[in-house]
């Protein structure tokens, strides 16, 4: 490494900036910068012009500062969100969501389907029929878990990444707990058996997989085994599947991957090991799946211990927030932002467990943080835009052109900021 340490660097932008030109290394440095140019240089087409524009916009909107929140027009947005969903789900070859929209290079810009994150988008939609009576979500819903049936591996895993062949596929235990997220929610709005029983095969997976200190260890293709501690948002659904079937077993194993999760967990709140890409700086996306497992199995379980873990995690993140909603995507040991951008997902998450600590602490500080974020957020979903395929979606990044997910918009952005809407609309009615 050359060049001091980030964590002796005392402003946030010089620190940020070392980080990203020295300490990462020049050889990466190099490989993010082509990427970058590749997918700009893919948007050079015709018909690719539009999006330009909202790229072009957009970045102006981060550099000036001006973004504006929106208070209200909860449901009008929740409405488009729910409707970019099926969008997503139509787009493709089958009953899965398409990865995202993601213009640039060859192609209409749809990705294939998803497996992991179609999988809890099922819950999210289940959710929104329940709230407004519309049955369309609740039947796009169903036939997205009767394929993630259909290609469910025969150990009971889910596989990682984007869908492939039988042959091909690598179990994933996080997206096992993702699709079963999804299981346990048709089970329980459609009473069918399909969906309990391999909800219980995939259970029995990440039984299975958790080594002896509660850490579970499938990961996907070209991911070597290690702790990821995120992955303990898996022992929520393992909750539910307990309450499905009556077996306390999975209730016991879900205490026992929040244990080790907690292990992790630093005095100021941080989690280690707590990223696919950078162990010393995770990404807000991770930060919330982390947050909200151990918070769930800790209202589940009746264990204070977990919730207040959960508001150790949470406490800094909202004194990092701007007056307008906006987080940084990234974050240090020590709770400094590490990155200049936003990962709009992860923003939508944490307001998701905010609401969720509003509601089982009373604490008002909550609800105010969540407000914020989801106030910012809907100024940044596009609403009156000409181009279809992102009416009513969120982008993985703001601006659009930041690291997470950059150009696109990925289907778990507008999933959890659907989530987060439904909070706000049954807490302000």
């Amino acid at each position: 490494m050359f060049g001091p340490s980030t964590s002796t660097i005392k402003t946030p932008t010089a620190r940020i900036l070392l980080d990203i030109s020295i300490n990462r290394g020049f050889r990466r440095f190099c490989s993010d910068m082509r990427g970058i140019l590749f997918k700009c240089f893919g948007l050079n087409r015709i018909d690719r012009y539009p999006f330009v524009r909202l790229v072009l916009k957009d970045s102006m909107r981060f550099m000036l500062g001006n973004v504006q929140p929106i208070r209200g027009e909860t449901l009008e947005r929740a409405k488009a969100a729910a409707g970019w969903l099926l969008r997503a789900q139509a787009a493709t070859a089958d009953d899965g969501v398409s990865y995202g929209y993601f213009p640039f290079g060859s192609g209409n810009g749809w990705r294939t389907s998803y497996p992991e994150t179609t999988g809890y988008i099922i819950s999210t939609l289940l959710k929104y029929t329940n709230n407004t009576g519309d049955k369309q979500f609740a039947e796009a819903a169903l036939r997205m878990a009767h394929w993630e049936v259909s290609v469910q591996m025969k150990s009971g895993a889910v596989q990682g990444n984007a869908l492939c062949a039988p042959e091909d596929q690598v179990a994933a235990a996080f997206n096992t707990g993702m699709v079963l997220d999804g299981w346990s929610a048709a089970f329980r709005f459609s009473q069918d058996e399909r969906f309990l029983k391999a909800g219980q095969r995939a259970g029995d997976f990440l039984v299975g997989d958790m080594n002896e200190q509660g850490y579970l260890q499938s990961h996907g293709k070209n991911m070597p085994v290690s702790i990821k501690t995120f992955t303990c948002l898996c022992a929520w659904p393992l909750c539910r599947l307990s309450e499905d079937t009556g077996d306390d077993r999975y209730r016991i194993e879900a205490v026992k991957i929040v244990e080790a999760a907690l292990k992790q967990q630093h005095v100021n709140g941080w989690f280690a090991n707590n990223c696919l890409t950078r162990h010393e700086a995770p990404l807000l996306h991770t930060i919330g799946y982390t947050l909200q497992g151990i918070l769930e199995v800790g209202i589940s379980a009746k264990r204070d211990d977990f919730i207040g873990a959960a508001q150790r995690g949470i406490d800094p993140l909202i004194s990092q927030m701007r007056s307008d909603g906006f987080l940084p995507g990234r974050f240090y040991s020590d709770w400094t932002p590490a990155a200049f951008s936003s990962c709009l997902t992860g923003s939508a998450q944490i307001a998701v467990v905010c609401y969720r600590l509003f509601e089982h602490t009373g604490d008002v500080k909550y609800r105010g943080a969540a407000d914020s974020l989801l106030n910012f957020l809907k100024a940044l979903q596009l609403i009156d835009t000409p181009i279809t395929e992102v009416q009513g979606a969120i982008s993985g990044s703001f601006p659009i052109v930041g690291a997470y997910q950059m150009l696109g918009y990925p289907n778990w952005a507008t999933k959890y900021y659907l989530d987060a809407l439904m909070c706000q609309q049954r807490f302000s009615s």
